[in-house]
């Protein structure tokens, strides 16, 4: 296998002073005396750009998206166009109370919305757009607006530049800046990475340790406090707000056009969408052709999400990558001698306790009272007919489902009604059944993302630093800059492997890991469970092929039905009749297993 190249990364420190030089030749423009429609058509860019920019941080990082960008931008206009025109308050005194009422209406609706599991995609969209029509209805009934609307030609304008216009051009210029710095360092920070994984697979996201409700919440209320200063500045600018011109469906629209066209998944994408579609609105309007300008734009916005749905930046960030989706050969795992088997400790206290666990589904009871122990060090086989109830006892475990009853105590802590991301950061890793990788992270990111969340709580370079290690030792050297769809079946379960090592836990649950490969990537993967049950790690296994089950296992728990049918040493567990009756159809010899495996090799 050829290791695809290494795109070159840029820091943080030396984007930032990037874009401070790019603002600061900008900043002279007020200063050139140009005329005052040159200088309200690029603050109009500038207000495009913030708005563009602050929406993509919640709807485009985390793929929640809002139409309620409107309603914050209106509370924003109407908090400055109250406080200055009737309350006579300063003009730039208004704009961090814009900001802070937009922010604190978005995280109030946040606050519920989120705490919905179901509320997302679509749902979460009409929400928003409901919450404008609720914000919009109370402004027009009540003395915010009364029907009139508000008037600020009154209200000083303070003298930044040379001339009224520059001196609006140059408040856009700041909330520009704002915006876009704000969405840098967002991308390149912790928060980041947890928005973009919540785009991809929010539930794994919470497994792996990243608090999504905190998240979204903080993006949120970002988002709504830079709507709402931009609102602030645009109510000065137009000098008079009213409700048919402030919240309807036309700001929204162009925002998410201005985002999608310029790419969602990087910071400055909706400021090139931004800048693009600004000058082609406007290019039309003062030529007279402002219908055809709307037209032309809804054509681009028909071609991007039919040909360039990842966007401008998108595109140019797939070609710098060199992503190719042809899956390559699988890296072998350098096979080594099988740990010796650990010798638990009578008196040890149990790791992992379960008592009476019980999990139902709309009535369908999926685990009956189940009570399982781990001890630490051990490898513990689950195995059971399909619908027994296993991958369940998992997924109650990690947290992915909360129990109906019972209890779950981990190195006595009771876990049962702990959030997922709670209980990840206790130790707890899993894999699943089928392999469920950030798609559009790379694959050393997919890996990074729990080292950062989960009980090491590391930063960033120190996560990727040791991403690369665990990629190294699933064999996946090589491969950390493609991303997930590049890889074959095998490399796909191993990268779960990595990505759950990384989380450094004490207790990891492997959800048929081996399923789909075949007989020498499975020989591969038992000999990488050794060496991670080497390390100390006490592993579940849950498993339908039993010669793995047989050759790793310490004690193996049968589940019938939701309920533990049998455990115990391997070999003795196997050969109870209600073991064969319910599970294996048939009797097992005394002295080989299924795929020709003896109990000599199994334990050798």
């Amino acid at each position: 296998m050829v290791a695809s190249p290494t795109p070159k990364v840029t820091p943080l420190r030396t984007l930032l002073l990037r874009l401070f030089g790019v603002f600061t030749l900008l900043l002279v423009l007020p200063f050139l005396k140009l005329a005052p429609a040159y200088e309200s058509f690029a603050y109009l860019a500038f207000h495009w750009v913030a708005l563009a920019t602050s929406w993509n941080i919640l709807s485009g990082y985390a793929g929640y998206f809002s139409f309620g960008h409107g309603a914050f931008f209106g509370i924003g206009m109407y908090t400055t166009a109250v406080l200055a025109g009737r309350f006579d308050w300063p003009f730039l005194a208004t704009l961090p109370f814009a900001a802070l009422v937009a922010c604190a209406f978005a995280l109030a609706l946040g606050a519920v919305a989120f705490r919905v599991c179901s509320v997302r995609g679509e749902l979460f969209a009409l929400l928003t757009l409901a919450a404008s029509f609720v914000v919009a209805t109370i402004v027009l009934n009540t003395p915010i607006d009364g029907g009139p609307g508000v008037v600020l030609s009154g209200v000083a304008m303070p003298q930044l530049a040379p001339t009224p216009s520059g001196s609006f051009y140059l408040l856009a210029w700041g909330a520009a800046l704002l915006a876009v710095v704000a969405a840098l360092v967002v991308q390149h920070a912790r928060l980041g990475l947890a928005l973009l994984a919540i785009h991809d697979d929010e539930d794994v996201a919470e497994v792996l340790g990243v608090p999504t409700y905190r998240a979204k919440l903080l993006a949120l209320g970002l988002s709504s406090a830079l709507a709402g200063l931009v609102g602030g500045i645009h109510a000065m600018f137009v000098s008079y707000v009213t409700v048919g011109d402030t919240f309807g469906v036309t700001l929204p629209l162009t925002v998410v056009l201005m985002a999608v066209l310029g790419g969602t998944r990087h910071w400055a994408g909706p400021a090139v969408g931004a800048a693009g579609i600004t000058v082609l609105l406007y290019s039309f309007t003062s030529g007279d052709s402002a219908l055809v300008g709307k037209v032309v734009m809804g054509a681009v916005l028909i071609a991007v999400i039919l040909f360039m749905p990842e966007g401008v930046m998108g595109r140019w960030i797939a070609r710098k990558r060199g992503d190719d989706p042809t899956p390559v050969e699988a890296v072998p795992v350098a096979a080594e001698p099988a740990a010796p088997a650990q010798t638990l400790s009578p008196g040890a206290a149990p790791l992992l306790v379960t008592r009476q666990l019980a999990k139902s589904f709309a009535g369908v009871k999926a685990l009956r009272g189940v009570d399982v122990q781990v001890h630490p060090g051990e490898i513990l086989g689950l195995v059971g007919p399909n619908g027994s109830g296993k991958s369940t006892f998992i997924n109650v475990v990690s947290g992915h489902y909360l129990a109906s009853d019972g209890e779950v105590t981990f190195e006595g802590q009771r876990m049962e009604a702990l959030p997922a991301h709670r209980v990840a950061n206790s130790g707890i890793a899993r894999t699943y059944q089928i392999p469920r990788p950030f798609e559009h992270l790379s694959v050393l990111r997919n890996v990074a993302l729990p080292a950062m969340f989960g009980v090491a709580r590391l930063g960033r370079e120190a996560a990727e630093t040791q991403a690369r290690q665990w990629l190294a030792f699933t064999g996946l050297a090589g491969r950390e800059d493609v991303l997930p769809a590049a890889l074959n079946l095998h490399q796909r379960k191993f990268l779960e492997l990595a990505r759950a090592l990384a989380a450094k836990p004490r207790l990891l649950m492997l959800d048929e890991v081996l399923s789909g490969l075949t007989p020498a990537e499975i020989d591969a993967a038992v000999a990488l469970i050794r060496r991670i049950r080497a390390q100390g790690t006490a592993i579940v296994l849950v498993e339908h092929v039993m010669r793995a089950v047989m050759a790793l296992a310490d004690r193996i728990v049968v589940f019938d039905q939701g309920q533990v049918l049998a455990e115990g040493a391997p070999q003795e567990v196997m050969a109870r009749p209600e073991v064969v009756a319910a599970y294996l159809g048939q009797a097992l010899d005394d002295h080989t297993l299924p795929d020709g495996i003896t109990m000599g090799a199994a334990h050798a």
